[in-house]
Protein backbone atom coordinates (compact mmCIF):
# COMPACT_ATOMS: atom_id res chain seq x y z
CA UNK A 1 0.00 0.00 0.00
CA UNK A 2 1.20 3.96 -0.85
CA UNK A 3 -0.67 7.16 0.68
CA UNK A 4 -3.14 7.27 -2.01
CA UNK A 5 -4.49 3.80 -1.07
CA UNK A 6 -4.65 4.54 2.53
CA UNK A 7 -6.41 7.65 2.05
CA UNK A 8 -8.88 6.39 -0.21
CA UNK A 9 -9.45 3.38 2.50
CA UNK A 10 -9.40 6.39 5.25
CA UNK A 11 -12.02 8.69 3.42
CA UNK A 12 -14.65 5.28 2.25
CA UNK A 13 -14.39 3.85 5.82
CA UNK A 14 -15.00 7.22 7.40
CA UNK A 15 -17.55 8.23 4.35
CA UNK A 16 -19.55 5.43 4.74
CA UNK A 17 -19.82 5.54 8.94
CA UNK A 18 -21.08 8.73 9.05
CA UNK A 19 -23.71 8.25 6.31
CA UNK A 20 -25.28 5.57 8.66
CA UNK A 21 -26.28 8.02 10.30
CA UNK A 22 -27.73 10.93 8.17
CA UNK A 23 -30.17 8.91 6.51
CA UNK A 24 -32.09 7.91 10.12
CA UNK A 25 -31.56 11.28 11.21
CA UNK A 26 -33.40 13.26 8.49
CA UNK A 27 -35.97 10.64 8.51
CA UNK A 28 -37.21 10.33 12.01
CA UNK A 29 -37.02 13.90 12.73
CA UNK A 30 -39.84 14.40 10.46
CA UNK A 31 -41.85 11.44 11.39
CA UNK A 32 -40.82 12.40 15.38
CA UNK A 33 -42.34 15.98 14.08
CA UNK A 34 -45.44 14.23 12.74
CA UNK A 35 -46.20 12.61 16.21
CA UNK A 36 -45.77 15.88 18.21
CA UNK A 37 -47.97 17.52 15.69
CA UNK A 38 -50.91 15.19 16.23
CA UNK A 39 -50.27 14.99 20.16
CA UNK A 40 -50.63 18.57 20.33
CA UNK A 41 -53.89 18.55 17.86
CA UNK A 42 -55.15 15.65 19.43
CA UNK A 43 -53.61 15.75 22.91
CA UNK A 44 -53.34 11.65 22.65
CA UNK A 45 -51.22 10.71 25.35
CA UNK A 46 -49.66 8.06 22.59
CA UNK A 47 -48.42 9.92 20.28
CA UNK A 48 -46.35 12.51 23.03
CA UNK A 49 -45.08 8.94 24.47
CA UNK A 50 -43.74 8.08 20.81
CA UNK A 51 -42.47 11.58 20.21
CA UNK A 52 -40.31 11.53 23.46
CA UNK A 53 -39.59 7.46 23.24
CA UNK A 54 -38.49 8.01 19.37
CA UNK A 55 -37.08 11.64 20.00
CA UNK A 56 -34.31 9.97 22.76
CA UNK A 57 -33.23 7.44 19.66
CA UNK A 58 -33.11 10.34 17.25
CA UNK A 59 -30.93 12.53 19.58
CA UNK A 60 -28.07 9.23 20.36
CA UNK A 61 -28.15 9.25 16.63
CA UNK A 62 -27.77 12.74 16.08
CA UNK A 63 -25.37 12.97 18.86
CA UNK A 64 -22.96 10.36 17.15
CA UNK A 65 -23.62 11.83 13.56
CA UNK A 66 -22.22 15.22 14.54
CA UNK A 67 -19.16 13.44 15.81
CA UNK A 68 -18.32 11.34 12.94
CA UNK A 69 -19.46 14.12 10.40
CA UNK A 70 -16.81 16.71 12.00
CA UNK A 71 -13.83 14.33 10.88
CA UNK A 72 -15.06 14.72 7.11
CA UNK A 73 -13.89 18.25 6.94
CA UNK A 74 -10.65 17.51 8.43
CA UNK A 75 -9.90 14.76 6.07
CA UNK A 76 -9.79 16.83 3.22
CA UNK A 77 -6.78 18.80 4.69
CA UNK A 78 -4.96 15.82 5.87
CA UNK A 79 -4.56 13.80 3.02
CA UNK A 80 -6.34 15.59 0.17
CA UNK A 81 -4.53 18.93 0.22
CA UNK A 82 -4.28 19.07 -3.30
CA UNK A 83 -7.73 18.23 -3.98
CA UNK A 84 -8.57 21.06 -1.67
CA UNK A 85 -6.62 23.59 -2.87
CA UNK A 86 -7.88 22.76 -6.38
CA UNK A 87 -11.70 22.57 -5.20
CA UNK A 88 -11.54 25.04 -2.37
CA UNK A 89 -13.23 27.98 -4.29
CA UNK A 90 -15.88 25.62 -5.66
CA UNK A 91 -17.13 24.12 -2.27
CA UNK A 92 -15.85 26.83 -0.44
CA UNK A 93 -19.57 28.72 -1.14
CA UNK A 94 -22.10 25.64 -0.18
CA UNK A 95 -20.12 24.09 2.77
CA UNK A 96 -19.50 27.62 4.60
CA UNK A 97 -23.46 27.68 3.78
CA UNK A 98 -24.39 24.53 5.25
CA UNK A 99 -22.38 25.04 8.37
CA UNK A 100 -23.18 28.94 9.07
CA UNK A 101 -26.96 28.57 8.08
CA UNK A 102 -28.43 24.67 7.93
CA UNK A 103 -26.30 22.91 10.78
CA UNK A 104 -27.05 26.79 13.02
CA UNK A 105 -30.91 26.37 11.80
CA UNK A 106 -31.02 22.31 13.26
CA UNK A 107 -28.68 22.64 16.37
CA UNK A 108 -30.30 25.51 17.68
CA UNK A 109 -33.31 24.74 17.12
CA UNK A 110 -33.23 20.96 18.44
CA UNK A 111 -31.58 22.52 21.17
CA UNK A 112 -34.41 24.94 21.80
CA UNK A 113 -36.58 21.74 21.71
CA UNK A 114 -34.52 19.12 24.27
CA UNK A 115 -34.87 22.17 26.94
CA UNK A 116 -37.53 23.72 25.86
CA UNK A 117 -40.63 21.28 26.97
CA UNK A 118 -41.62 23.50 30.32
CA UNK A 119 -40.68 26.61 28.76
CA UNK A 120 -42.63 26.93 25.22
CA UNK A 121 -46.07 26.72 24.47
CA UNK A 122 -47.00 23.08 23.01
CA UNK A 123 -47.01 24.71 19.02
CA UNK A 124 -44.51 26.21 19.51
CA UNK A 125 -42.10 23.84 20.41
CA UNK A 126 -43.58 21.00 17.82
CA UNK A 127 -42.57 24.17 15.72
CA UNK A 128 -38.70 23.67 16.72
CA UNK A 129 -38.40 20.31 15.59
CA UNK A 130 -39.91 20.54 12.44
CA UNK A 131 -37.69 23.68 12.08
CA UNK A 132 -34.95 20.63 12.88
CA UNK A 133 -35.98 18.87 10.03
CA UNK A 134 -36.12 21.22 7.45
CA UNK A 135 -32.10 22.54 9.22
CA UNK A 136 -31.17 18.73 7.80
CA UNK A 137 -32.67 19.13 4.16
CA UNK A 138 -30.87 22.18 3.88
CA UNK A 139 -28.05 20.56 5.04
CA UNK A 140 -28.18 17.46 3.07
CA UNK A 141 -28.62 20.15 -0.01
CA UNK A 142 -25.65 22.10 0.09
CA UNK A 143 -23.43 18.91 0.81
CA UNK A 144 -24.91 17.18 -2.53
CA UNK A 145 -24.62 20.36 -4.39
CA UNK A 146 -20.81 20.13 -3.51
CA UNK A 147 -20.65 16.45 -4.33
CA UNK A 148 -23.06 16.67 -7.50
CA UNK A 149 -19.96 19.29 -8.69
CA UNK A 150 -17.38 16.64 -8.73
CA UNK A 151 -19.73 14.72 -10.65
CA UNK A 152 -20.64 17.09 -13.12
CA UNK A 153 -18.24 19.79 -12.76
CA UNK A 154 -20.34 23.34 -13.89
CA UNK A 155 -20.53 27.04 -13.28
CA UNK A 156 -15.98 26.92 -13.02
CA UNK A 157 -13.35 28.60 -14.60
CA UNK A 158 -9.66 26.70 -14.89
CA UNK A 159 -7.07 29.10 -13.81
CA UNK A 160 -3.82 28.14 -15.61
CA UNK A 161 -1.74 30.66 -13.46
CA UNK A 162 -2.88 29.28 -10.14
CA UNK A 163 -3.94 25.68 -10.98
CA UNK A 164 -7.65 25.48 -9.54
CA UNK A 165 -10.72 25.47 -10.20
CA UNK A 166 -12.44 29.01 -9.44
CA UNK A 167 -16.45 30.10 -8.87
CA UNK A 168 -18.04 31.66 -11.98
CA UNK A 169 -21.67 31.12 -11.23
CA UNK A 170 -22.97 30.29 -7.62
CA UNK A 171 -26.31 29.06 -9.40
CA UNK A 172 -25.07 26.72 -11.76
CA UNK A 173 -23.62 24.82 -9.07
CA UNK A 174 -26.64 24.96 -6.87
CA UNK A 175 -28.81 23.83 -9.54
CA UNK A 176 -26.62 21.20 -10.85
CA UNK A 177 -28.52 19.06 -12.92
CA UNK A 178 -26.82 16.22 -10.76
CA UNK A 179 -27.75 18.02 -8.17
CA UNK A 180 -31.34 18.07 -9.08
CA UNK A 181 -31.98 14.69 -9.40
CA UNK A 182 -29.31 13.38 -6.43
CA UNK A 183 -31.07 15.46 -3.68
CA UNK A 184 -34.50 14.16 -3.95
CA UNK A 185 -33.03 10.57 -4.33
CA UNK A 186 -31.42 11.06 -0.89
CA UNK A 187 -34.10 12.65 0.92
CA UNK A 188 -36.89 10.34 -0.50
CA UNK A 189 -34.24 7.50 0.41
CA UNK A 190 -33.83 9.17 4.02
CA UNK A 191 -37.62 8.79 4.50
CA UNK A 192 -37.60 4.98 3.99
CA UNK A 193 -35.01 4.70 6.34
CA UNK A 194 -36.41 6.97 9.13
CA UNK A 195 -39.87 4.94 8.81
CA UNK A 196 -38.46 1.38 8.38
CA UNK A 197 -36.37 2.52 11.31
CA UNK A 198 -39.74 3.20 13.44
CA UNK A 199 -41.79 0.22 11.55
CA UNK A 200 -39.29 -2.41 12.82
CA UNK A 201 -38.41 -0.56 16.31
CA UNK A 202 -42.33 -0.09 17.38
CA UNK A 203 -42.78 -3.96 15.77
CA UNK A 204 -40.43 -5.67 18.00
CA UNK A 205 -42.06 -3.52 20.92
CA UNK A 206 -45.79 -4.37 19.56
CA UNK A 207 -44.88 -8.38 19.78
CA UNK A 208 -42.67 -8.95 22.49
CA UNK A 209 -44.19 -10.94 25.16
CA UNK A 210 -43.17 -8.48 27.77
CA UNK A 211 -44.83 -5.17 26.69
CA UNK A 212 -48.19 -4.30 28.33
CA UNK A 213 -51.30 -4.99 26.54
CA UNK A 214 -52.12 -1.64 26.89
CA UNK A 215 -49.27 -0.05 25.23
CA UNK A 216 -49.60 -2.39 21.67
CA UNK A 217 -51.73 0.18 19.97
CA UNK A 218 -49.38 2.61 20.58
CA UNK A 219 -46.95 0.76 19.38
CA UNK A 220 -49.17 -0.36 16.47
CA UNK A 221 -50.29 3.05 15.56
CA UNK A 222 -46.48 4.10 15.14
CA UNK A 223 -45.61 0.48 12.86
CA UNK A 224 -48.14 2.02 10.86
CA UNK A 225 -47.03 5.28 10.35
CA UNK A 226 -43.47 4.01 9.66
CA UNK A 227 -44.67 1.67 7.34
CA UNK A 228 -46.79 4.29 5.20
CA UNK A 229 -43.54 6.52 5.45
CA UNK A 230 -40.99 3.93 4.33
CA UNK A 231 -43.39 2.90 1.33
CA UNK A 232 -44.04 6.68 0.23
CA UNK A 233 -40.09 7.26 0.73
CA UNK A 234 -39.45 3.70 -1.26
CA UNK A 235 -42.48 5.08 -4.61
CA UNK A 236 -39.91 8.12 -4.68
CA UNK A 237 -36.05 6.36 -4.38
CA UNK A 238 -37.78 4.21 -7.33
CA UNK A 239 -39.28 7.37 -9.38
CA UNK A 240 -36.15 9.52 -8.54
CA UNK A 241 -33.72 6.64 -9.52
CA UNK A 242 -35.04 6.60 -12.72
CA UNK A 243 -34.31 9.75 -13.41
CA UNK A 244 -31.08 9.92 -11.51
CA UNK A 245 -30.18 7.12 -14.13
CA UNK A 246 -31.17 8.77 -17.21
CA UNK A 247 -29.22 11.88 -16.15
CA UNK A 248 -25.99 9.58 -15.04
CA UNK A 249 -25.97 8.68 -18.43
CA UNK A 250 -25.65 11.39 -19.97
CA UNK A 251 -22.92 13.31 -17.91
CA UNK A 252 -21.32 9.98 -16.91
CA UNK A 253 -22.18 7.37 -19.77
CA UNK A 254 -18.82 4.94 -18.27
CA UNK A 255 -20.51 4.70 -14.86
CA UNK A 256 -23.94 3.02 -16.07
CA UNK A 257 -22.12 0.90 -18.26
CA UNK A 258 -19.64 0.02 -15.28
CA UNK A 259 -22.84 -0.69 -13.25
CA UNK A 260 -23.68 -2.97 -15.95
CA UNK A 261 -20.43 -4.14 -16.81
CA UNK A 262 -21.30 -3.52 -20.24
CA UNK A 263 -18.28 -4.06 -22.47
CA UNK A 264 -19.96 -4.11 -25.79
CA UNK A 265 -21.93 -1.52 -27.52
CA UNK A 266 -25.58 -2.28 -27.24
CA UNK A 267 -28.68 -1.09 -29.29
CA UNK A 268 -30.99 -2.44 -27.31
CA UNK A 269 -29.43 -3.24 -23.93
CA UNK A 270 -30.70 -5.61 -21.44
CA UNK A 271 -30.34 -5.45 -18.15
CA UNK A 272 -29.04 -8.18 -15.55
CA UNK A 273 -30.14 -8.71 -12.74
CA UNK A 274 -27.63 -11.51 -11.51
CA UNK A 275 -24.20 -12.47 -13.40
CA UNK A 276 -21.84 -14.80 -12.78
CA UNK A 277 -18.30 -14.43 -14.82
CA UNK A 278 -14.60 -13.34 -14.96
CA UNK A 279 -13.63 -11.43 -11.57
CA UNK A 280 -13.45 -8.34 -14.40
CA UNK A 281 -16.84 -8.91 -15.86
CA UNK A 282 -15.68 -9.47 -19.19
CA UNK A 283 -16.35 -12.72 -19.56
CA UNK A 284 -19.83 -14.10 -19.08
CA UNK A 285 -21.19 -17.76 -17.93
CA UNK A 286 -24.29 -17.17 -16.43
CA UNK A 287 -26.87 -14.21 -16.26
CA UNK A 288 -30.43 -12.98 -15.86
CA UNK A 289 -31.29 -10.82 -17.93
CA UNK A 290 -34.30 -8.39 -18.75
CA UNK A 291 -34.63 -7.79 -22.40
CA UNK A 292 -34.31 -3.38 -23.48
CA UNK A 293 -34.64 -2.66 -19.62
CA UNK A 294 -31.11 -1.13 -19.64
CA UNK A 295 -31.87 0.90 -22.44
CA UNK A 296 -34.73 2.34 -20.95
CA UNK A 297 -32.87 3.21 -17.48
CA UNK A 298 -30.81 4.75 -19.25
CA UNK A 299 -32.27 7.06 -22.09
CA UNK A 300 -36.38 6.34 -21.48
CA UNK A 301 -36.37 4.53 -24.89
CA UNK A 302 -36.34 0.90 -24.73
CA UNK A 303 -34.43 0.94 -28.32
CA UNK A 304 -32.24 3.02 -27.73
CA UNK A 305 -28.27 2.82 -27.35
CA UNK A 306 -26.39 2.31 -24.31
CA UNK A 307 -22.42 3.04 -25.14
CA UNK A 308 -20.33 -0.01 -23.51
CA UNK A 309 -16.79 0.48 -21.27
CA UNK A 310 -14.58 -0.43 -24.65
CA UNK A 311 -16.13 2.39 -26.81
CA UNK A 312 -16.29 4.49 -24.18
CA UNK A 313 -12.21 3.50 -23.02
CA UNK A 314 -11.65 4.59 -26.82
CA UNK A 315 -13.52 7.84 -26.60
CA UNK A 316 -12.00 9.14 -23.18
CA UNK A 317 -8.50 8.32 -24.24
CA UNK A 318 -9.15 10.92 -27.27
CA UNK A 319 -9.94 13.26 -25.04
CA UNK A 320 -8.23 13.11 -21.98
CA UNK A 321 -4.95 11.60 -23.33
CA UNK A 322 -2.94 9.21 -21.14
CA UNK A 323 -3.51 9.71 -17.90
CA UNK A 324 0.32 10.01 -16.21
CA UNK A 325 -1.75 9.79 -12.62
CA UNK A 326 -3.54 6.80 -13.20
CA UNK A 327 -2.40 4.18 -10.61
CA UNK A 328 -5.15 1.54 -10.30
CA UNK A 329 -5.15 1.04 -13.96
CA UNK A 330 -3.37 0.58 -16.72
CA UNK A 331 -2.69 4.52 -18.31
CA UNK A 332 -5.89 5.98 -20.11
CA UNK A 333 -7.89 3.37 -18.93
CA UNK A 334 -10.19 5.12 -17.61
CA UNK A 335 -12.37 2.23 -16.01
CA UNK A 336 -13.62 1.92 -13.01
CA UNK A 337 -13.20 -1.18 -10.64
CA UNK A 338 -16.10 -3.45 -12.33
CA UNK A 339 -17.22 -5.61 -9.71
CA UNK A 340 -17.66 -3.06 -6.88
CA UNK A 341 -19.89 -0.67 -9.36
CA UNK A 342 -21.64 -3.74 -10.86
CA UNK A 343 -22.39 -5.46 -7.66
CA UNK A 344 -23.16 -2.24 -5.04
CA UNK A 345 -25.89 -1.11 -7.98
CA UNK A 346 -27.38 -4.40 -7.36
CA UNK A 347 -27.03 -4.29 -3.60
CA UNK A 348 -28.51 -0.89 -3.36
CA UNK A 349 -31.47 -1.50 -5.33
CA UNK A 350 -32.08 -5.00 -3.88
CA UNK A 351 -31.88 -4.56 0.03
CA UNK A 352 -34.51 -1.42 -0.73
CA UNK A 353 -36.93 -2.92 -2.51
CA UNK A 354 -36.73 -5.59 0.35
CA UNK A 355 -36.99 -2.77 2.69
CA UNK A 356 -40.31 -0.99 0.98
CA UNK A 357 -41.80 -5.00 0.85
CA UNK A 358 -41.15 -5.59 4.67
CA UNK A 359 -42.88 -2.36 5.06
CA UNK A 360 -45.67 -3.25 2.87
CA UNK A 361 -45.84 -6.60 5.04
CA UNK A 362 -45.64 -5.10 8.28
CA UNK A 363 -48.34 -2.62 7.21
CA UNK A 364 -50.41 -6.13 6.06
CA UNK A 365 -49.74 -8.05 9.43
CA UNK A 366 -50.68 -5.35 11.77
CA UNK A 367 -54.48 -4.55 10.51
CA UNK A 368 -57.30 -4.59 12.05
CA UNK A 369 -55.71 -4.81 15.93
CA UNK A 370 -53.60 -8.16 14.77
CA UNK A 371 -51.13 -9.28 16.97
CA UNK A 372 -48.86 -12.05 14.51
CA UNK A 373 -46.63 -14.20 16.77
CA UNK A 374 -43.46 -16.42 15.49
CA UNK A 375 -39.76 -15.59 15.28
CA UNK A 376 -40.09 -14.92 11.49
CA UNK A 377 -41.68 -11.40 12.70
CA UNK A 378 -39.47 -10.64 14.59
CA UNK A 379 -36.45 -10.99 12.49
CA UNK A 380 -38.10 -8.80 10.38
CA UNK A 381 -37.84 -6.06 12.90
CA UNK A 382 -34.93 -6.72 13.48
CA UNK A 383 -33.82 -6.23 9.98
CA UNK A 384 -35.95 -3.34 8.81
CA UNK A 385 -34.19 -0.67 10.40
CA UNK A 386 -30.91 -2.44 8.57
CA UNK A 387 -31.90 -2.82 5.56
CA UNK A 388 -32.15 0.72 4.19
CA UNK A 389 -29.31 2.31 6.02
CA UNK A 390 -27.15 -0.62 3.74
CA UNK A 391 -28.80 0.14 0.95
CA UNK A 392 -27.87 3.96 1.19
CA UNK A 393 -24.26 2.32 1.83
CA UNK A 394 -23.84 0.43 -1.03
CA UNK A 395 -25.61 3.36 -2.88
CA UNK A 396 -23.04 5.99 -1.90
CA UNK A 397 -19.94 3.20 -2.56
CA UNK A 398 -21.31 3.24 -5.93
CA UNK A 399 -21.46 6.91 -6.45
CA UNK A 400 -18.24 7.53 -5.25
CA UNK A 401 -15.93 4.43 -6.75
CA UNK A 402 -18.47 4.90 -9.97
CA UNK A 403 -16.75 8.16 -10.86
CA UNK A 404 -13.00 6.46 -10.59
CA UNK A 405 -10.34 7.02 -11.35
CA UNK A 406 -11.45 10.60 -11.16
CA UNK A 407 -12.03 12.65 -7.59
CA UNK A 408 -13.41 15.55 -9.84
CA UNK A 409 -14.84 14.31 -13.59
CA UNK A 410 -13.04 15.38 -16.51
CA UNK A 411 -10.59 17.68 -14.58
CA UNK A 412 -8.59 16.03 -11.54
CA UNK A 413 -8.01 12.05 -11.10
CA UNK A 414 -7.59 10.62 -7.21
CA UNK A 415 -4.32 9.68 -7.64
CA UNK A 416 -3.05 13.16 -8.39
CA UNK A 417 -5.57 14.85 -5.22
CA UNK A 418 -3.55 13.48 -2.24
CA UNK A 419 -1.56 15.21 0.33
CA UNK A 420 2.50 15.17 -1.55
CA UNK A 421 3.86 15.88 2.40
CA UNK A 422 2.40 12.71 3.71
CA UNK A 423 3.99 9.46 4.42
CA UNK A 424 2.96 5.97 4.65
CA UNK A 425 3.31 6.08 8.42
CA UNK A 426 1.62 8.99 8.98
CA UNK A 427 -1.57 7.98 7.06
CA UNK A 428 -1.60 4.45 8.27
CA UNK A 429 -1.65 6.10 11.49
CA UNK A 430 -4.24 8.17 11.08
CA UNK A 431 -6.79 5.32 9.41
CA UNK A 432 -5.66 3.04 12.33
CA UNK A 433 -6.46 5.72 14.67
CA UNK A 434 -9.85 6.77 13.11
CA UNK A 435 -11.00 3.29 12.48
CA UNK A 436 -10.62 2.14 16.49
CA UNK A 437 -12.31 5.20 17.61
CA UNK A 438 -15.25 4.55 15.27
CA UNK A 439 -15.08 1.12 16.47
CA UNK A 440 -16.12 2.59 20.00
CA UNK A 441 -18.55 4.98 18.75
CA UNK A 442 -20.57 2.08 17.09
CA UNK A 443 -20.13 0.05 19.94
CA UNK A 444 -21.63 3.03 22.43
CA UNK A 445 -24.18 3.68 19.42
CA UNK A 446 -25.58 0.01 19.16
CA UNK A 447 -24.91 -0.18 22.89
CA UNK A 448 -27.08 2.89 24.18
CA UNK A 449 -30.08 2.35 20.69
CA UNK A 450 -30.70 -1.57 22.76
CA UNK A 451 -30.97 -0.05 26.03
CA UNK A 452 -33.31 2.45 25.35
CA UNK A 453 -35.39 0.00 23.03
CA UNK A 454 -35.79 -2.64 25.55
CA UNK A 455 -37.21 0.21 27.66
CA UNK A 456 -39.95 1.04 25.34
CA UNK A 457 -41.82 4.13 25.70
CA UNK A 458 -42.13 5.72 29.30
CA UNK A 459 -45.29 6.16 30.94
CA UNK A 460 -47.15 9.39 30.22
CA UNK A 461 -46.48 12.57 32.10
CA UNK A 462 -48.35 15.78 31.31
CA UNK A 463 -46.21 18.10 30.62
CA UNK A 464 -46.76 22.30 31.43
CA UNK A 465 -47.88 24.24 28.64
CA UNK A 466 -46.87 27.83 29.99
CA UNK A 467 -47.61 30.74 28.04
CA UNK A 468 -44.79 32.45 26.31
CA UNK A 469 -42.73 34.10 28.48
CA UNK A 470 -43.82 32.74 31.13
CA UNK A 471 -41.30 31.80 33.85
CA UNK A 472 -38.67 32.76 31.62
CA UNK A 473 -36.58 33.60 34.56
CA UNK A 474 -36.12 29.81 35.38
CA UNK A 475 -33.32 28.03 34.40
CA UNK A 476 -34.24 25.71 30.91
CA UNK A 477 -34.18 21.39 32.24
CA UNK A 478 -32.56 18.81 30.16
CA UNK A 479 -36.46 16.72 28.98
CA UNK A 480 -34.30 13.58 28.74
Amino acid sequence: MDVVDIARWQFGIITVYHFLFVPITIGMSAIIAGFETMWVRTNNPAYLRLTKFFGKLFLINFAIGVVTGIVQEFQFGMNWSDYSRFVGDIFGAPLAIEGLLAFFLESTFLGLWIFGWDKLPRGLHAACIWLVHLGTLLSSYFILAANSWMQNPVGYEFNPDTGRAELTDFWAVMFNKVQMVSFPHTVTACYLTGGAFVAGVAFWLMVRRSTPDADRPMYRTAVRIGAVVALVGGLGVAVTGDFQGKVMTDVQPMKMAAAEALYETEQPAAFSIFTIGSLDGSEEVFSIKVPRLLSFLAENDFDSKVVGIDELREEYRATYGQDPGAKYYSPGDYTPVIPVTYWTFRLMIGLGVVAAAGAAALLWVSRRGRLPRGKAWVWLAIAMPLLPVAANSFGWIFTEMGRQPWVVFGLMTTSSAVSPGVSVGEALTSVITLTLLYAVLAVIEVGLMLKYVRQGAEPFVEPPNPKLGEHSDEPLTFAY
